[in-house]
């Protein structure tokens, strides 16, 4: 496994992180925990020292807890999330920073998270959406602040709102977040146009989310694909998304003369291979897939000629408004 500076965090962290979403019985659904205790055990034996979690991501927080404690004296960075208050995803434009991230709700949700986790304190809180309206409004940033005086957290990022990077380039610019969290893939690559140089630019730790598309870039997807009732996927992929994917992900293996199965690994490549990119979190249920994820954070990325020829498919979409 090989590390990266976590902007100015000064924090290094592995390439490949663990996402753990799916470990929660949220929105995914199917996870079974004892093997999601076995990933986590995994990954870290295999170099990954970032987990990211959410206070809205059912057990999550107390299994990655759980885990953490028992690598006591390891460096594992733990950065967790706080709900809006309003439980608007995303967040719409026109919300009052009040109505999404009250100072006391921040305390509220933080200290729920630190008792569910049994952690004494978080290495990243994050807002689980963003806007910048909210720059200079509110109380959540002198909140933030007294929380890391009190040692309760860190560093402060945000979990930009899906496919809508450039909403955080104001706050990026402003100097009060140290990471942001975003959606970036070789489907969805607007991040490239504002926030990852701006990122750069600022010193701002880059955590990417959705490598894979939620499965879409790993050829698993297909027109007969099905999902357990109650999974975000049958939103995520609906309509005629599932053939959408299937078409443009056989189109990527055929453009770079790859083979099925290496769909996975140039895709988690793709997304290494910006240097503003400081580590990507794929989900992973399975030990499985935590063996073959992190064995792609090797420092390698890819041969600048292939990520080249993945610029073509760049597929700009809207995941609340599924196309036909």
């Amino acid at each position: 496994m090989q590390y990266r500076t976590l902007g100015r965090t000064g924090l290094s962290v592995s390439e490949v992180g663990f996402g753990a979403w799916g470990i929660g019985s949220s929105g995914w659904i199917g996870a079974d925990e004892d093997e999601s205790l076995r990933a986590l055990h995994r990954a870290i034996e295999l170099g990954a020292n970032v987990i990211d979690t959410a206070r809205g991501y059912g057990d999550s927080e107390r299994i990655v807890g759980r885990v953490v404690r028992e690598h006591r004296g390891e460096t594992i960075h733990v950065a967790t999330k706080v709900p809006p208050k309003n439980r608007l995803w995303p967040a719409p434009n026109g919300i009052d920073p009040m109505e999404a991230f009250p100072g006391e709700h921040i305390r509220t949700s933080l200290e729920t998270s630190l008792r569910a986790s049994r952690l004494d304190a978080f290495d990243v809180l994050q807002f689980h959406v963003w806007s910048d309206e909210w720059v200079g409004r509110g109380d959540w940033l002198e909140t933030i602040q007294a929380l890391k005086q009190e040692g309760k957290i860190r560093f402060f990022g945000i979990s930009n709102n899906d496919h809508e990077p450039a909403n955080a380039v104001k706050l990026v610019r402003s100097g009060l977040v140290d990471t942001v969290q975003v959606i970036y893939n070789v489907f969805d690559q607007a991040p490239e146009e504002e926030l990852l140089p701006a990122c750069a630019e600022h010193g701002v730790g880059v955590i990417v989310r959705v490598p894979l598309d939620e499965g879409g870039l790993t050829g698993s997807i297909t027109e007969d694909s099905t999902f357990p009732e109650g999974d975000f996927r049958n939103r995520y992929f609906a309509g005629d998304r599932r053939a959408q994917v299937r078409r443009r992900a056989e189109a990527i293996v055929a453009d770079l003369g790859i083979r099925p199965d290496e769909l996975a690994e140039t895709a988690l490549r793709f997304t290494l291979s910006s240097p503003a990119v400081s580590t990507v979190i794929p989900g992973m249920r399975t030990v499985r897939n935590v063996e073959r994820n992190t064995a792609i954070g090797d420092g390698r990325g890819l041969p600048e000629q292939r990520r080249a020829a993945l610029v073509a498919h760049r597929w700009d979409r809207n995941f609340y408004q599924p196309d036909a």
